[in-house]
């Protein structure tokens, strides 16, 4: 073999190595960039129209809470799962491998992740519905101006005094939202653990 058709195959043996190189850190820096500072998730449900729509993508920071707690008409996700989806017992390795590559190139969306408001956090008062078929919340009239037009504030009644380290979160399309009001019977009483949440809405 002639010397030049060598160096020409180890070139391009170097440049296709450095190729899948560049790919995986890529991959990597990816992927640590989404678990630790900002996350984009697609929005699967109407139950936050008109606000998000579903299909939406959003921006979600996932510092937000680093040192702050979560406030009141905040957009947020969260973790469901124990809570607002059964619980599963752990897949075979090679199965939640590809969950996991599936959801970090976009392909496959994140099980058990949910996206509501914050309609109230620790210590807050808040009950459904007053004769007006109003939320009220620490006494006051909640002013709902995001809610679908026709939409009422909830067919659901409840009335619940915030525990520590939880906030009770809805969708905007109310019909359509499974949210703390279906948990009402569950620990916790509807109420979410701050922990549980990913981070906060930025954009979309």
């Amino acid at each position: 073999m002639h010397p030049e058709q060598t160096v020409t195959k180890r070139q391009s043996f170097f440049g296709w190595r450095l190729v899948l190189l560049t790919l995986a850190a890529v991959v990597v820096l990816t992927g640590l960039l989404r678990a630790t500072v900002v996350e984009i998730y697609t929005i699967p449900t109407d139950s936050m129209e008109p606000t998000l729509d579903s299909g939406e993508k959003i921006l979600v920071n996932r510092l937000a809470y680093l040192g702050e707690q979560p406030q009141k008409g905040d957009l947020v996700v969260f973790d469901g799962r124990g809570s607002f989806t059964p619980y599963e017992p752990d897949r075979p390795p090679l199965q939640a491998i590809g969950q996991w590559l599936g959801e970090l190139s976009g392909i496959s969306p994140p099980e058990g992740i949910f996206i509501k408001r914050v309609m109230a956090t620790e210590g807050d008062h808040i009950r459904c519905c007053n004769d007006d078929g109003e939320i009220v919340l620490n006494g006051e009239v909640l002013v709902e101006d995001y809610l679908p037009s026709g939409v009422n504030a909830s067919e659901t009644q409840f009335d619940m005094i915030l525990p520590k380290e939880r906030v009770w979160l809805m969708g905007d399309n109310r019909p359509a939202s499974a949210d703390s009001r279906a948990l009402l019977g569950a620990p916790g009483g509807g109420a979410v653990p701050v922990n549980k949440i990913i981070g906060r809405v930025i954009g979309h």
